[in-house]
């Protein structure tokens, strides 16, 4: 079977799955342009709230394909650059996106399929799912973001030791150190991703894309920067026709229906 991305809906939630069974869910420069392609026409799509991204089976992404790495050592340097760059542009993506996207992770999680789960604005865990960031073990440095993700989620030295020593670590260490948002039955990692999602499609759309974009400014900006971001996405976020709609649900005790 050949190596693709599926897209599927469940409800007002796209649901994208990576399917390379053959390869534990590999990664190849076709699913990243899926990948950006996708969240480019559900950006503009009202009828999805919310994105979750999953592995096909028991594994949730295997990271980069080690067979078309080692041949990629054969051809130009800028070979591998325009693949990496690939990833990247599916990353920033998913970051830049203005809504949810929740990754649900079975099994393994390594090298880049690790980087994409910290790429995701949050991760629910099976139990059994382990974490690896893969690619010290066959003598290579991080991409995906995995070294940005990390340094801002965990203390530098985790940080070091998950990237240098490329040790598994499980869903419930990392949910004890608030990388992973939801450990869930063995299996059942993507129903709750879903109703996680369904929680989140039924509030403001605009509200949860100001949130987002507070939370990826916040790390570089300033207090002073900080402040006036919040007081110009609240005066937005107030005057936008869903404010209405939820201040006069709350005070009439009734469930608000957001546009």
């Amino acid at each position: 079977m050949p190596a693709e991305l599926k897209s599927s809906s469940d409800g007002a939630t796209l649901v994208l799955t990576i399917a390379n069974p053959e390869q534990r869910n590999a990664l190849d420069p076709a699913m990243y342009a899926a990948g950006v392609e996708a969240l480019n026409v559900a950006e503009t799509a009202a009828e999805v709230r919310s994105v979750v991204i999953t592995g096909e089976g028991a594994t949730f992404c295997a990271g980069g394909n080690l067979q078309r790495l080692q041949a990629n050592r054969q051809q130009p340097p800028e070979v591998q650059a325009q693949s990496i760059e690939g990833l990247h542009s599916w990353i920033e993506a998913i970051r830049a996106f203005p809504k949810p996207v929740i990754a649900a992770v079975e099994g393994p999680a390594a090298g880049a399929g690790f980087s994409l789960a910290l790429a995701c604005d949050l991760v629910v865990a099976a139990a059994d799912a382990v974490f690896v960031m893969a690619y010290a073990n066959v003598a290579l440095s991080p991409d995906g973001g995995a070294s940005w993700s990390l340094a801002r989620a965990l203390p530098r030295q985790l940080a070091t030791e998950l990237l240098m020593a490329g040790e598994r670590i499980g869903a419930q260490r990392l949910h004890e150190l608030g990388v992973v948002n939801r450990v869930a039955p063995p299996g059942e990692a993507l129903a709750q991703a879903l109703a996680l999602a369904q929680r989140l499609n039924e509030r403001a759309p605009n509200a949860l894309s100001s949130i987002k974009d507070l939370l990826n400014d916040a790390g570089s900006a300033t207090l002073h920067q900080q402040l006036a971001a919040e007081r110009d996405q609240f005066v937005r976020n107030l005057h936008h026709p869903n404010a209405g709609i939820g201040i006069a649900a709350f005070l009439a005790k009734d469930k608000p229906r957001y546009q």
